[in-house]
């Protein structure tokens, strides 16, 4: 009788062994796009500043890459910014990258080299700009900058176009009523009180770079009302993507005490171009969205990426392998 019992018992066992191989095929299968290999070969992403939120982004999407394709090599270059990254992009130097959809829509209407083959991929988080003076300065506002000694941030970099904007928009000329500095996140919050008065960033917060010396330095950040962006919408052009917001009080808690700070706000795109491979996109974005918790764990503004919104990657039209996964999770 035990001898029958062993034998019903172990054909139950191989069974339930079966069963569970199937389900996890199944499994595999609905998880893996069209139960394919996953691909391979070598991509360049162009990042930022070292000390930039695009840079550590960059790092931990190709840490979460390379478990889902691995495979695939990601070459990661840092770079000045969105107006270098998109310049690198259109002309093939990098395969993806991010940038602030001001800086696309600023390459667009100039018509630069390979503006027409300029693809979204998903829309990410919004770069919050940020002006930051000692918290002993007289600067209150943006016009109070005329005279100063201010970093307005690396050619070619998004900070730079925007800080240009808004001196232009108060009457400033940024090259002959203020000492322009280049400097960028890395440089520039070491400088400040010595060799600079101000210094303008635009990134996702909190920034690295800032929440560091924020534990150690003393400085406040310089409110950008709406009526200045008012001013630089009626500017036209890419100016239409600046929109007017509030730094959360919990960004940097030991410089705002508990207040938000008055200023104005850009989206951020993870974009390519219509030639790479649709197959390749469609596996990239299906980890962006699925590794946010992950990296919005270490990076705060990555947990705003959002499948709702993520399709609207304005100006520039879905690539046809990110449009391929956002149809396969539609609801």
């Amino acid at each position: 009788m035990s001898t029958l019992f062993s034998r019903i018992g172990g054909r139950r066992a191989v069974k339930g062994a079966v069963a569970g191989a199937v389900a996890l095929g199944l499994l595999l299968w609905w998880l893996l796009p069209l139960g394919e290999e996953p691909p391979s070969g070598t991509i360049t992403f162009s990042t930022g500043t070292r000390a930039g939120v695009y840079q550590k982004y960059g790092e931990l999407l190709r840490a979460e890459l390379r478990k889902d394709m691995p495979g695939l090599k990601v070459r990661l270059t840092t770079s000045a910014g969105s107006q270098e990254n998109v310049e690198r992009v259109a002309s093939g130097e990098a395969d993806f990258t991010i940038a602030a959809a001001d800086a696309v829509e600023t390459y667009k209407i100039a018509g630069k080299p390979g503006a027409e083959g300029l693809r979204g991929v998903t829309r990410l988080y919004d770069d919050y700009v940020q002006l930051v003076v000692p918290s002993g300065s007289d600067i209150q506002s943006v016009s109070d900058l005329r005279g100063k000694r201010v970093a307005i941030g690396l050619p070619n970099s998004g900070v730079r176009l925007i800080a240009t904007r808004l001196l232009k928009a108060v009457g400033i000329d940024p090259e002959k009523d203020i000492t322009p500095r280049a400097d960028g996140i890395d440089t520039g919050p070491g400088r400040l009180g010595g060799e600079l008065d101000a210094f303008f960033w635009s990134g996702g917060v909190p920034t690295d770079g800032l929440r560091q010396i924020a534990e150690k330095s003393a400085f406040r950040f310089v409110p950008i009302g709406d009526d200045l962006v008012t001013k630089l919408h009626q500017s036209g052009g890419a100016t239409r993507y600046y929109r007017t917001t509030n730094m959360p009080e919990s960004a940097y808690p030991t410089v705002q005490n508990g207040a938000v700070v008055p200023t104005m706000a850009v989206s951020n795109l993870l974009m390519t171009r219509a030639d790479m491979d649709p197959r390749l996109t469609e596996w990239l974005t299906r980890t962006v969205l699925d590794s946010r918790d992950g990296i919005g764990a270490h990076v705060h503004s990555a947990q705003l990426v959002d499948l709702r919104t993520a399709i609207y990657t304005d100006p520039l039209e879905l690539h046809e392998g990110a449009r391929r996964y956002y149809r396969s999770v539609k609801p």
